[in-house]
């Protein structure tokens, strides 16, 4: 109920605007996680159960209808599932909304996910058919070698991360690929699959191609670069990049 309101706030506020992510997982590190707790009761198998209840106080409130959300009730929130297993992706397709996975940092399970939603995929009020976000790291720059650099950072916070040690994202590290032992290689391999790194014209191939190996609706980029100016110079270029895609789809 108090996640209905909060969004049911905000889709008041900015109508058309909103939409609310579900994902089982909590999103932070086990000891953050118990410290945010707001209830000892609570499962991760009680999520499909909480999918449903949130559906039912975004839509018009019944007539003689307990609880309702207010604000909430009536807005129709679009709701996705987010996930980076099968589980989300099963969820998704059964309940018929629109799921977001997230392959820019976890995407061993990516192809098998989607077959997977599109397998299980019926048709809802929300969305007639399936409706598939993938996250994407981008890294573009004017040059190959300024974009290798600048990646270095989101890399270096990438290793932290699996090892263990989380902090703010460094500053990049010239050469930073070459210093990395095989066991951070391996760490490294597989995001490279979901990630467009060079110039614009290198980084618009790897976008169009990606959309089209995958038969994505819908990017959600990520741009980990540690100046601020070079990291929204790298979003302009993948916008173009996206422009240029929706033109030549026409």
């Amino acid at each position: 109920l108090v996640i209905a309101e909060q969004f049911g706030t905000l889709a008041s506020l900015y109508p058309g605007r909103i939409d609310l992510g579900l994902g089982r997982a909590p999103g932070t590190d086990p000891l953050t996680s118990q410290a945010l707790r707001r209830t000892l009761g609570g499962s991760v198998d009680d999520f499909p159960r909480d999918v449903v209840e949130l559906q039912h106080y975004f839509r018009e409130a019944e007539p003689g209808q307990k609880v309702t959300a207010v604000p909430g009730s009536g807005t129709n929130v679009p709701i996705w599932i987010l996930g980076s297993s099968l589980y989300g992706a099963r969820l998704a397709g059964m309940l018929g909304l629109p799921y977001a996975f997230a392959s820019h940092f976890a995407p061993a399970q990516m192809v098998d996910a989607i077959a997977t939603y599109r397998d299980c995929f019926k048709p809802s009020e929300q969305l007639p058919e399936p409706y598939v976000m993938l996250g994407f790291n981008v890294c573009a720059a004017e040059t190959q070698e300024e974009a290798t650099f600048l990646r270095s950072s989101s890399l270096q916070a990438f290793i932290n991360l699996r090892l263990g040690t989380p902090g703010q994202l460094p500053p990049p590290v010239e050469g930073f690929e070459r210093q990395l032992n095989p066991q951070e290689q391996a760490m490294l391999a597989q995001i490279g699959s979901c990630s467009a790194v060079g110039s614009p014209e290198t980084v618009a191939r790897e976008i169009a191609n990606f959309i089209e190996q995958m038969g994505a609706n819908e990017l959600m980029l990520v741009s980990s670069i540690y100046d601020h100016k070079k990291r929204l110079r790298s979003l302009e270029i993948a916008a173009e990049a996206g422009r240029k895609i929706n033109r030549d789809s026409c």
